[in-house]
């Protein structure tokens, strides 16, 4: 029988421990893949939770505690799943908090999984997320947009800023491709731990990457785009609103192969 948890602190969460996040949203987390018991970009994940805290609450955990977590959770299960980590105060939301409350980390986790196979059709959606830095909590706008753009016949959103930029996508960071680099969109978003692996393993592979600002009136010169998040390294994407976006399948072989030239590491 394959078993999942859901632990507070390193012990296995009551309702009591959980009732207070239910009806909470301050708090962030990061999600991850874990294979043979073991993490890509786990530095990666460690940096966005000490960022995040530092951000939100003001304090972060040491990451050998939140390691020490994470190896206590992936004790319960297979050795395939996937994780998620969030960390929270219980000081809870609507307060002021002082530095000395305890920040309290839960981990969940469940089937491991690799997303979609894709193409994907992305609704072009007028939205900038607060704080887009943190993988924080209680987005209900990314959820609406992506039930609104499946009532429209797409498969998800993509998110425009005001200054007309495509930035990142519901869940997903974006990527495109111009025929020979590898080009991120310029604007604020959530940087991906994926995208902090592809980028590093890019770099080492010797395949061109840069930052550019993207509308929708320059997708016609591109020559490919995906999405990423901890499902895959790449998800192709054929159409972005009302405009198409051609096959690539020289730029998903070129991400899968960054992906997996980054090591697999146990916390």
């Amino acid at each position: 029988m394959t078993f999942f948890t859901v632990q507070r602190n390193g012990r296995p969460a009551t309702a009591e421990d959980l009732a207070p996040l239910a009806f909470a949203g301050y708090a962030h987390f990061t999600a991850m893949q874990v294979r043979g018991n073991r993490i890509r970009g786990l530095d990666l994940h460690l940096e966005r939770l000490h960022g995040a805290s530092k951000e939100l609450f003001g304090q972060a955990l040491p990451d050998d505690r939140i390691r020490s977590l994470l190896r206590t959770a992936l004790k319960t299960g297979p050795a395939d799943l996937s994780l998620m980590a969030t960390v929270s105060s219980p000081a809870g939301e609507f307060t002021v908090a002082g530095d000395d409350v305890e920040l309290d980390v839960l981990i969940r986790t469940g089937p491991a999984s690799s997303g979609p196979t894709g193409p994907l059709a992305l609704a072009a959606v007028e939205h900038e997320r607060a704080l887009p830095a943190v993988k924080h909590v209680g987005e209900v706008a990314k959820t609406y947009f992506l039930r609104q753009a499946a009532r429209q016949g797409f498969d998800d959103a993509a998110f425009v800023d005001r200054r007309g930029r495509l930035s990142e996508a519901s869940i997903w960071n974006l990527a495109f491709w111009d025929g020979t680099s590898v080009v991120w969109p310029e604007a604020e978003m959530l940087a991906g731990t994926t995208m902090g692996i592809l980028g590093r393993q890019l770099d080492r592979l010797g395949i061109p990457q840069r930052e550019q600002e993207i509308t929708l009136a320059d997708l016609p010169a591109l020559s490919g785009a995906v999405v990423m998040n901890s499902w895959s390294p790449g998800i192709p994407v054929h159409r972005i609103g009302s405009q198409p976006v051609p096959e690539a399948p020289a730029f998903l072989e070129s991400l899968r192969r960054a992906y997996q030239a980054e090591p697999l590491t146990s916390p």
